[in-house]
């Protein structure tokens, strides 16, 4: 890739970018969120159209006008949001879309040409799986699959490891050393320094769109490229002042629910949350994490047991009432239920408190007064946006965060759910993100805080519950939560008898 450059409305997303890439080499895309990462693999990937610039592939210089040109080309991307359809299996997933396909496919052949992918390279999944059924982990082989199956020789992935378990990442670098091993090679954008060291041959940095940095990634370590993308040193560890917890805010006891295909989610959780203290949540992903979130903020209803926040019974209590009575909550997902992409970046920050005053007065909203709401929050949480009124779906993922962060912080009275704050986020983001729900802990808050980081839960939570299977193996302080006794529990084995229990 030479030279290029992509804009969009007040937005310069690249400027004169080059890439290069060689057969059986990974190289590694870095960048603060919104330095322009995503949009370069899009236009390679034939979603995007560069307004300047030439794309060479085996030297040819070519045309993509769509990811139909991408994949005849032999490159294929999979995006940090799964394109599967949740109906459909696995095999029609990988097939669905191909050309010259025949009016009946034989599945029979299909299912065993992807049980020969799976084995060769170590991506394990049933193709007659429906999709629903499977795990983040298992949806993201589905996706590698897919583009393999397709012969792509040229493999991009957005964000990769977001959304996986340190071993799931441990297996996908496997598998990227397998596929290097044949010849393939591979594009990714992450934001996890030490999987940088770890899994690729040569480093490029992004900084506001422009190429700042071409590194080979044996001669730099995370210290200096987490410098490099966001001019500054940043705090790996981050310092907690000792404080004891008040009075108990959230209390759940023997809490039961169903998940969607109404089999046990939630086996008898018992938790104490008080003050000032954040209690951590691990687990691997479909552990019961989603749901325990859920049944916390009104929007599925438990099926036994009893959640109290300060000292009321809110059971099976409407969204809107758990709201009411002080809780702020950072969903997991933050573009289905986190933002109103359409709607303005100051319209998202009013969403928690439209309904009091000043912002509203006899039934009247007054826009001003969301303007004025709106430029203090954007100042004070570094929210990087044209203006206060650009929609919010035209920002990086960290600023849509950021977005989210300082709406519920500032609706916050006293219980903070924050579900996965810094999933997908730079090194920069993610330290700023830390650093708040520390000081929102020191301030009173109480902080439920699930993440499938065990270096950010060890560094920002007071003690880790463990989930397996819809029950707690176990609470640690984190001062105790080592990586392997975390990893035990994560797989079902129980705790010591003292660590287990309510926090």
């Amino acid at each position: 890739m030479k030279g290029i450059t992509k804009r969009f409305p007040n937005v310069f997303a690249n400027d004169r970018v080059d890439v290069e890439l060689y057969p059986g080499e990974v190289l590694a895309l870095l960048g603060e969120n919104g330095a322009g990462k995503s949009c370069l693999m899009n236009v390679l990937a034939g979603i995007y159209r560069a307004d300047e610039g030439e794309i060479y592939i085996r030297g040819r210089r070519v045309d993509i006008n769509s990811p139909r040109d991408s994949m005849l080309l032999g490159v294929g991307m999979v995006h940090q949001n799964f394109m599967l359809v949740d109906t459909m299996t696995v095999a029609e997933n990988i097939i669905l879309g191909l050309p010259d396909l025949p009016f009946v496919p034989d599945m029979g052949n299909v299912a065993e040409r992807i049980r020969e992918l799976s084995e060769r390279y170590n991506l394990q999944v049933d193709p007659e799986s429906h999709i629903w059924q499977l795990s983040v982990g298992e949806q993201q082989r589905v996706e590698i699959l897919k583009l393999i199956y397709r012969g792509a020789e040229i493999l991009i992935l957005d964000e990769p490891t977001a959304v996986l378990t340190p071993q799931e990442s441990k297996e996908l670098n496997q598998v990227l050393h397998q596929m290097t091993r044949e010849g393939k090679s591979a594009i990714f954008i992450t934001h996890k320094m030490e999987e940088v060291i770890a899994f690729s041959d040569w480093v490029r940095v992004l900084n506001k769109g422009r190429l700042v940095t071409v590194k080979k990634t044996a001669n730099t370590n995370p210290k200096e490229l987490a410098q490099l993308m966001v001019g500054r040193d940043v705090l790996f560890r981050l310092e907690k002042k000792g404080r004891h917890p008040g009075d108990a805010v959230l209390e759940l006891q023997d809490v039961q629910a169903a998940d969607d295909k109404g089999l046990p989610a939630l086996q008898g959780i018992s938790l104490d949350i008080c003050e000032g203290e954040i209690v951590g949540v691990a687990g691997v992903a479909g552990n019961g994490q989603k749901q325990l979130v859920e049944v916390l903020t009104g929007l599925r209803k438990t099926t036994g047991g009893t959640i109290r926040i300060f000292g009321k019974e809110m059971s099976n209590k409407k969204p809107l009432e758990i709201i009411d009575t002080g809780v702020s909550h950072i969903p997991a997902d933050r573009i289905a239920r986190g933002i109103a992409g359409d709607m303005s970046v100051a319209g998202n920050l009013a969403m928690k408190c439209y309904r009091r005053p000043p912002l509203v007065k006899k039934g009247i909203l007054h826009p001003k007064r969301i303007l004025d709401l709106a430029k203090r929050m954007i100042d004070m949480f570094r929210i990087d946006t044209p203006t206060p009124h650009t929609q919010a779906k035209f920002l990086s993922g960290g600023n849509i965060q950021k977005i989210i962060l300082a709406r519920e912080i500032d609706a916050c009275r006293g219980l903070l759910i924050a579900a996965y704050p810094s999933r997908g986020l730079d090194v920069g983001a993610t330290e700023y993100i830390r650093t708040q729900m520390i000081e929102q802990s020191a301030s009173g808050t109480a902080i439920l805080l699930l993440s499938e980081d065990l270096e950010e839960l060890r560094t920002v939570a007071d003690k880790i519950a463990v989930l397996y299977e819809g029950k707690i193996m176990g609470i640690l302080p984190s001062s105790e939560a080592d990586t392997e006794k975390l990893g035990m529990m994560m797989a079902g084995l129980q705790a010591d008898e003292e660590a287990v229990g309510r926090a």
